[in-house]
């Protein structure tokens, strides 16, 4: 691991999103899904999964989240996830942010895939962050 102990603790934050793209039918078929609300259980996936980040990424420091937020919606042609992380410490909170958008999309999938093995999880990236001796950065939009 990078040795962090010389930095200032200091507010960090990010935010990051994902898309999982589905026709039409397996949208319609979302509310009636027998494994439960699959919005739902990809938002509470992600705040789970945002907290035990540096059990599954190698060499991410263990970090105290003050905020962790997972939204996920239906949209025309699929879910569209974000999520937002928050901490006070020595290291940025980028990669839970976008575990936590990665494991919210994956839960998506493994709740739909019996109706569409074509389900795709698209365009997982970190949208913003701030905090740290990088600053802030905003990804460019399209």
């Amino acid at each position: 691991m990078v040795d962090v102990s010389g930095k200032a603790a200091s507010k960090r934050e990010a935010e990051a999103s994902a898309f999982v793209a589905m026709k039409p039918a397996v949208l319609a078929a979302l509310p009636k899904n027998p494994k439960g609300d699959p919005l739902e259980v990809a938002r509470v996936a992600g705040i789970m999964a945002a907290k035990r980040t540096a059990e599954l990424i190698p060499l991410c420091h263990p970090l105290p989240l003050a905020l962790i937020d997972v939204d996920v919606r239906l949209c025309e042609n699929g879910v569209a996830i974000t999520s937002k992380v928050t901490t006070t410490a020595e290291t940025g909170v980028e990669m839970e942010a976008l575990v936590a958008a990665s494991i919210s999309a994956l839960t998506v999938y493994d709740m739909c895939k019996a109706l569409d093995k074509g389900i795709a999880i698209r365009e997982i990236v970190l949208d913003r962050k701030s905090g740290g001796k990088s600053g802030e950065y905003r990804r460019a939009k399209k």
